[in-house]
């Protein structure tokens, strides 16, 4: 080869980035590491005392701008307060991160209600996102959305049917959008990630670490270097899915 790779070259410096649950786990360590890239990040999450611990921890090592949004992205409001905070910090958007997503059983579990609340965040809430986002990256020229989605779309485990659906949903979503945007020069990347050390893991914290010493679970800082690594390629080169399982998660 003519010259080494130097992903970071085609990185994210001086781009700005919308994390959805930004932050706790996996939100939470994408946000560190794009922001510590030379990345202006807005995140958002519900709950106060976690997004001013995030936005302390992402501000010890960010070179670029960031911002914190509290809102419910199961709601059209929530959808609306976010990208109004889009529209005063950036006036444009070049990176979207569809991360906020809750845990949840079977339908043989809970009501309706529950079930509306899990589709609601964990499809809609994408759908929405992209959305509003597509109409300010397409002016542009240019953009891109990634999907964090989760091997639960292809595994699709016993008990687990209404999380199973929205994750299903995720990869159609995205495999089909990314055929009417990409002329626009919209890129779509969907990672699905096996087991994660995060809150949405039910173990034990002891627990999860061993898991991770015993290679048996990733750690939040695996999926977010998958997410530079989608978005450091150059504009001819799209990563369509990754799919990232701890090396001995054999399912």
């Amino acid at each position: 080869m003519e010259k080494s790779l130097n992903f970071q070259s085609q990185g994210v410096a001086g781009k700005s980035v919308l994390v959805t649950g930004g932050t706790t786990g996996i939100g939470r360590a994408i946000a560190i590491l794009l922001a510590s890239q030379g990345a202006d990040v807005i995140i958002v999450g519900l709950d106060e005392q976690h997004l001013n611990e995030a936005l302390g921890d992402i501000n010890k090592t960010a070179q670029g701008s960031v911002y914190g949004v509290l809102a419910d992205l199961a709601s059209e409001e929530g959808v609306k307060t976010v990208f109004d905070k889009v529209d005063e910090a950036f006036k444009k958007l070049d990176i979207l991160v569809n991360n906020a997503a809750l845990p949840y059983g079977s339908v043989t579990e809970g009501e309706y209600s529950d079930w509306k609340r899990i589709v609601e965040t964990n499809l809609l809430a994408y759908m929405a996102c992209t959305a509003n986002a597509v109409k300010l990256m397409e002016p542009n020229g240019g953009g891109h959305i990634v999907n964090i989605g989760s091997m639960s779309a292809d595994v699709r485990e016993e008990s687990s049917s209404a999380y199973v659906a929205t994750k299903s949903g995720i990869q159609g979503f995205s495999a089909s959008l990314r055929k009417q945007i990409n002329p626009s020069g919209i890129k779509i990347s969907l990672i699905e990630p096996g087991a994660v050390d995060t809150d949405m893991q039910a173990e034990s914290t002891e627990d999860k670490k061993e898991n991770v010493e015993n290679l048996e679970m990733l750690t939040a800082d695996d999926i977010a270097a998958a997410v530079l690594f989608c978005l450091s390629q150059p504009k001819r080169c799209d990563v369509v899915e990754l799919k990232i399982r701890p090396h001995l998660q054999l399912i």
